[in-house]
């Protein structure tokens, strides 16, 4: 999830990935939807901006049809009643190998803010946003955001990418900011990843992001963030395993050199079996920050607040089991909220007596999916996005 700010109050950016919304496997627990609400409740963003990942979940041919019904019954639920304007954005067309992205943009603005405007990218100018509007199906028609996937050279071994962005352009008391969804790529192969540091997917999630950044970026969800092999297993032996009839590389063992040469780890295309979880949840995984280098790369185009939570991915999508990883990759960072500079300087901007900026997490203990949204809130004073604006003590809505 993700909120954003606003005049005279709290906004908020929440960035969620993986199968949300909609899976009928079981994996979304109502209790998410609870505790995201929670979420809206204790920060109470008078500008939210929510951004989903592959919306519709895996099984997205099956599960989409129920995407409709959660929208609207969110829309009208009693917990989002003072926000009387909206906009969804939702890529639901699947069925379009060339644009389908599924991705997930919803913008909430509480009843408190007056004169918000949104930019329509085809007339180049401000529109004022009134009342509700969904928009799905076909996105590439809709003026009011630019959408776009990422080209299929960028990752040839996928045949059929959903990876992309969406941007928004919004204009609030006189403040003006880019809202970016973007989709990065995963690891296709855990042993391919094991090859080099950084790795090949490392590289490629590097250029899509530039491809990005080319254009412009305010916040938005990436897929970065692995722990250096090198820190789990610094006293193993590896054991390489091949398959009989092509030699190829299928498996392989890290063992303790002593203690009976204990299995520390095994590793396959999409096997990661570490034999301790709790060296990622352990003080919220913070001895392996120092690893997670992906954004290194951007450090003069984007910044990111430090980060207080374990890796928010990849968790089991049993609903009993909310704080356990699955065995499927190394646990990372992998949902992001970034800013550009001039986002930075206005969301710790010091004018506010009040100032609150909270980076975290959603339901540590309970079970989202396999991703953990996280989100960002904050303060913005009126005038605040004015180079040189006399920003006054009160923050009364103008």
């Amino acid at each position: 999830h993700a909120e954003a700010a606003a005049n005279s109050g709290t906004a908020a950016l929440v960035s969620w990935g993986g199968a949300t919304c909609g899976s009928v496997d079981g994996s979304d627990d109502p209790d998410s939807v609870l505790l995201s609400l929670q979420v809206v409740h204790t920060h109470k963003p008078h500008f939210m901006a929510l951004h989903c990942q592959e919306f519709g979940g895996k099984n997205y041919e099956a599960s989409m049809s129920h995407v409709d019904k959660f929208v609207k019954e969110l829309l009208s639920s009693d917990a989002m009643k003072e926000y009387n304007r909206a906009r969804v954005y939702l890529d639901e067309n699947y069925k379009s190998q060339e644009h389908f992205t599924a991705l997930g943009s919803f913008y909430f603005l509480h009843e408190s803010l007056k004169n918000i405007y949104q930019f329509d990218f085809k007339a180049k100018k401000y529109r004022k946003v009134a009342g509700k509007e969904i928009y799905s199906d076909t996105l590439e028609s809709t003026p009011m955001l630019e959408k776009e996937k990422f080209p299929q050279d960028y990752f040839p071994e996928c045949k059929w990418s959903r990876k992309g962005f969406i941007r928004t352009r919004w204009c609030i008391a006189d403040c003006a900011f880019d809202l970016v969804n973007i989709h990065l790529f995963h690891d296709a192969s855990n042993l391919v990843a094991w090859e080099t540091s950084p790795s090949v997917y490392s590289g490629i999630r590097h250029k899509a992001l530039g491809y990005v950044l080319d254009r412009l970026v305010w916040a938005g969800q990436v897929g970065v963030g692995r722990a250096s092999r090198c820190t789990l297993c610094t006293k193993a032996t590896m054991q390489t395993v091949r398959a009989a009839d092509t030699n190829e590389v299928v498996k392989l063992i890290f063992r303790e050199s002593d203690n009976d040469r204990k299995v520390m780890l095994q590793l396959e295309k999409k096997l990661f079996d570490y034999f301790n979880q709790e060296v990622f949840r352990d003080n919220n995984g913070t001895a392996l920050l120092e690893f997670d280098k992906e954004l290194s790369v951007f450090k003069d185009r984007l910044y990111e607040l430090d980060i207080s939570f374990p890796p928010s991915y990849p968790y089991s999508e049993d609903a009993r089991q909310g704080e356990q990883y699955m065995n499927t990759r190394c646990p990372a960072w992998c949902d992001r909220i970034l800013m550009s500079p001039s986002a930075k300087e206005l969301v710790l901007r010091s004018e506010s007596e009040e100032k609150v900026v909270t980076y975290d997490h959603i339901g540590p203990n309970v079970c989202m999916g396999d991703h953990k949204p996280v989100f960002l809130a904050f303060r913005i004073m009126p005038g605040a996005g004015k180079p040189h604006a006399h920003v006054h003590k009160c923050c009364v809505v103008q």
